[in-house]
């Protein structure tokens, strides 16, 4: 059997189809799984042993340019695709995705699955549409996807998965060296959304406490870039002037290293405590876990559908913002991963 899978989102969204991909595995230990994802989500998947083959496509819009070339060889991409002849294609991903259904229809594959919302939800080519469950999380949905190849979900929870490059964790250690640091917690604010971000106040309470309790240090982490970036806002301008009053505690990680890099920082933390989004989602990965910061849920997605999914993570809720959180939930909420 040849089975192809598509997830052309989010990094956050890419780690957890992981547990899908070993669920597959394990179920269909002799058959022929490949994946499709973009040049941005990639890297989640590329040791992953669970598949054979990975395809990356680019993406033909990029921080709102149209690139011609990444268009042409998204076609060179489609048309190996089609070629292969796979038994099925599987749109992965918890949401319905009107250009996630297009794109695997796109490969004509015998069968087609994927999740739609309504019976007046209609796509050419997709035989084995799929009722998306809106209770349940977006791990778990996955799994569903995989009822028309024959396969129920998993008796005993998956954990989500990521392979480090030892350059990546070499980096930390060689950072971590040369700041003299041991025993650390992370605090980012690594999100589009200024809602579910921790102030500058609430920073500088929860690593003032947490140091002073437990003299363990904090590393600062903020997302690069310009506020008005219409793709990823970014947070150098509220950063600047916060930084040049830190105290001896705080560590920032600067902002311009690369993502991979900070992933690896993390591996080494107590914790970190992160805005819901794909770094929270890595972070739940490493030894310490994460602690992820949700906030208006009517809007956002809801802890239930999107927290970080293993054991040893957990998440916080605010009713519209971040900044409503109490100061001493949090502080206890650090403290059960430092004792």
């Amino acid at each position: 059997m040849k089975i192809l899978i598509i997830k052309r989102d989010k990094i956050g969204d890419m780690l957890l189809v992981t547990p899908m991909l070993q669920h597959l595995r394990q179920s269909l230990p002799n058959a022929t799984i490949d994946f499709l994802a973009n040049d941005y989500n990639y890297f989640v998947l590329k040791e992953n042993k669970n598949i054979d083959r990975l395809f990356v496509y680019y993406r033909t819009k990029h921080n709102g340019k149209f690139r011609p070339l990444a268009f042409v060889h998204e076609l060179f991409v489609t048309l190996k695709l089609i070629l292969n002849r796979y038994d099925f294609v599987i749109a992965a991903g918890g949401v319905f995705s009107p250009r996630a259904l297009k794109r695997a229809t796109r490969i004509r594959g015998k069968q087609t699955v994927g999740f739609i919302l309504d019976d007046h939800t209609k796509f050419k080519n997709l035989t084995n549409p799929i009722y998306l469950p809106s209770h349940l999380h977006e791990v778990e949905a996955n799994y569903l996807l995989l009822k028309p190849l024959g396969i129920d979900p998993p008796l005993n929870k998956i954990d989500p998965i990521l392979f480090l490059k030892p350059s990546w964790l070499e980096y930390a250690k060689n950072w971590l060296r040369e700041k003299n640091l041991k025993e650390f917690i992370v605090i980012g604010i690594n999100s589009r959304r200024d809602k579910r971000k921790p102030s500058n106040a609430q920073i500088l309470s929860w690593s003032k406490t947490i140091y002073d309790r437990y003299k363990v240090k904090t590393v600062l982490m903020w997302q690069p870039g310009e506020q008005n970036n219409k793709i990823y806002p970014g947070d150098d301008e509220r950063m600047q002037l916060f930084l040049d009053n830190l105290p001896s505690y705080i560590i920032p990680h600067n902002s311009h290293e690369s993502l991979f890099q900070a992933i690896a920082v993390i591996q080494f933390a107590y914790v970190s405590i992160l805005p819901d989004g794909g770094l929270a989602h890595l972070a739940s990965v490493s030894k310490g876990g994460v602690i992820a910061l949700f906030a208006d849920t009517k809007v956002s997605p809801h802890p239930n559908n999107w927290r970080p999914y293993t054991n040893h993570s957990t998440y916080l809720l605010a009713d519209k913002t971040v900044e409503e959180l109490d100061d001493e939930a949090v502080i206890d909420k650090i403290a059960n991963y430092i004792k």
